[in-house]
Parts: structure tokens; C-alpha cells; sequence
């Protein structure tokens, strides 16, 4: 059965917002055909003793499906784990206009100095500062 939408939501949000940035770290000894790896020496005295459990040499290292390793760009933090979500590259900032990336900027919309979200000033102002304008609106309604 699916959790409800809400609480996927929630857990998702959670890991968005403790995502690590990370950098791949490729080993020194990357093997770019390994094709052979796995097939035992040509000398047969050596495969008799390779094919040996006792004698069979095991790697200690953990192996990585796609030779390379993802490291946390800081190294004062812990590495990701497997249901963490990581980002390689920062995020264009929003603040600026970048028509290049096809970012429109921050400067001239409307925000909502209450809130705290996306739409409030302190974040989508970017720190440069905000007009307050208040409005008075009349309407008409159907009183009787």
C-alpha cells in the first residue's frame, strides 16, 4: 500500500533540503577494458592455487558499480548514503536575470513581506531590500 501523498511529500522535502553536495573520486588503478578481470592466470599452477578458496586472495575494497565513488565536497562532512539525495553542480541563483539559462530575475516582482516561504521578501528580494505598498481595495457585495 502507498503512503499518502503528504507524508512522501514530507520525506522527500526532508532529504531535498539535507542534500550533499558531492564530487566523484575515480581511483588510480581504473581499468578502462575489463573485460579479462575475472579470468584466472594462463599458468596452470597458478590457477590451481587461485581457484583455491583458502589461498584465493579477497579484495578488502569495496567495489563500485560505476568506478568512480561520490565524496562530500566538504570533507568535514559524512559521506552520502544510498537513500540520500546528492547534487554535483550548484543551482544558477534565481536573484539575477540570466537570459542565457532563460532566468528571469527577482527584480521588480511582488512579494509577500508575512510570509515566510518562496514568496516572501526576505527570500525572493535576495537581501537588496523591498518597498511595503499598501493597498485599499473596495468592493462591492451582495449585502441585503
Amino acid at each position: 500500500r502507498v503512503p499518502p501523498f503528504r507524508v512522501i511529500g514530507d520525506l522527500l522535502r526532508d532529504r531535498y533540503d539535507g542534500a550533499s553536495h558531492v564530487t566523484a573520486a575515480t581511483g588510480n588503478h581504473r581499468n578502462i577494458n575489463k573485460a579479462h578481470t575475472n579470468r584466472p592466470p594462463k599458468n596452470p599452477k597458478l590457477n590451481s592455487i587461485m581457484t583455491n578458496s583458502i589461498h584465493a586472495k579477497r579484495e578488502n575494497k569495496r567495489k563500485h558499480k560505476y568506478g568512480f565513488q561520490l565524496k562530500p565536497f566538504n570533507l568535514e562532512h559524512k559521506p552520502p548514503g544510498s537513500k540520500d539525495l546528492v547534487y554535483y553542480e550548484m543551482s544558477p541563483g534565481f536573484c539575477e536575470r540570466n537570459a542565457k539559462l532563460g532566468i528571469q530575475g527577482t527584480h521588480g516582482r511582488q512579494c509577500n513581506d508575512t510570509s515566510m516561504g518562496v514568496d516572501g521578501c526576505d527570500i525572493m528580494c535576495c537581501g537588496r531590500g523591498y518597498r511595503t505598498q499598501e493597498v485599499i481595495v473596495k468592493e462591492r457585495c451582495n449585502c441585503t
